[in-house]
């Protein structure tokens, strides 16, 4: 699989020099273009994005105002997806003298890909004026924009820095959730839920208290919940437990956890199963995880949860759960040859473990 930062290529920028210069005819193309691509290869994602962005300020206008003219003319002429970041990117960097006009360019350079992690540049340097705007935005028409306002102002959004002034006063942004708690796009409720789950993290009782005011019988409401609860379900947090009715203390047998292979190949399937059987005249209901617990270059290891199913097991009744997993690598994971873990976790607990070696 080609890696990501090759979106970043030199066909990427002859493509951007050439929506540029219909925009703006003074354009130094091939001089654009040379300066974007020099020891590209060394350079990471975003390490390219923001080379764009730089490079892409020397070439345009002195003139802010100018520049963004013309990036809002250039935006529709270019690919949609995460390459079209290096348009906030621009923004981010050099539109904090002009607040309004930046707000705004972000606001519609989202509509194109996303302005979640610019948008964070300006809430760290005025965040009371910006989180009224974000508000604002939480009611736009368009999905995108409502998104941004609750993505852009998540507490730990991923490869962005923490936003404190949520992490200690989760509040701020509750105007912005109680407007989106029953959005109609299942792209906005994702941010939410994402959003709750960072509060999770660090203020666990008002995210639960929030949530808990919300009416669970709105499908999309109860999704943007359920969704946003998985962190603390798989902690077996109980509060969290009982916010969708699953036992906080399971009466249940688990039998042995049997893996098809002990020894498997990197590329391979991990097979395993176990049974299940109820010791109640009631019925209990059940989310059931499992847990690999990778080994690392140290010897240690670090644990991923999976989600395996939710049922409702009947008094009395016996099942057998069967899984299969393929063990391979990713750009987020590189595995390590030797002992391995599988654990089997209901409802929080862990109730039984086998090992598997891994082979390179």
């Amino acid at each position: 699989m080609e890696p990501l930062k090759e979106m970043f290529n030199r066909r990427y920028y002859q493509q951007l020099a050439k929506a540029l210069s219909k925009t703006y005819q003074q354009l130094e193309a091939e001089k654009f273009i040379q300066e974007a691509t020099t020891s590209l290869e060394a350079l990471s994602l975003n390490e390219r994005m923001r080379r764009t962005s730089t490079v892409l300020k020397k070439h345009l206008p002195q003139d802010y105002t100018k520049s963004i003219i013309i990036l809002k003319k250039t935006i529709p002429n270019t690919p949609r997806g995460y390459t079209n970041l290096v348009f906030p990117d621009f923004v981010g960097l050099y539109g904090h003298e002009h607040p309004d006009l930046s707000l705004d360019a972000l606001k519609y350079f989202t509509t194109f890909g996303s302005s979640e992690f610019a948008i964070r540049e300006f809430l760290k340097r005025d965040f009371s004026r910006v989180i009224k705007t974000m508000i604002r935005w939480s009611k736009d028409p368009d999905p995108q924009v409502r998104r941004l306002a609750s993505e852009g102002s998540r507490p730990r959004l991923p490869w962005s820095f923490k936003l404190e002034e949520v992490i200690q006063q989760p509040e701020l942004t509750r105007p912005i959730l109680e407007n989106l708690k029953a959005d109609e796009e299942l792209y906005v409720r994702k941010s939410v839920a994402n959003h709750l789950n960072d509060l999770s993290k660090d203020n666990t009782n008002y995210m639960l208290r929030l949530v808990k005011t919300w009416d669970k019988k709105n499908p999309h409401t109860y999704w943007i919940i359920k969704h946003a609860s998985r962190t603390l379900i798989k902690k077996g947090h109980p509060a969290s437990l009982s916010l969708f009715n699953f036992e906080k203390a399971p009466q249940i047998k688990v039998g042995k956890l049997t893996l098809g292979e002990k020894k498997i190949k990197l590329g391979e399937t991990l097979n395993f199963e176990f049974g299940l059987s109820s010791t109640t005249s009631k019925p209990q209901k059940l989310v059931i995880d499992y847990i690999i617990h990778y080994r690392k270059k140290n010897s240690t290891f670090s644990p991923k949860v999976f989600k395996l199913k939710e049922m409702v097991l009947a008094p009395g009744e016996k099942v057998v759960v069967k899984k299969k997993q393929i063990i391979k690598d990713f750009s987020t994971r590189k595995h390590e040859a030797g002992l391995h873990k599988l654990s089997i976790q209901i409802n929080g607990k862990v109730f039984c473990s086998e090992d598997f070696f891994l082979l390179l």
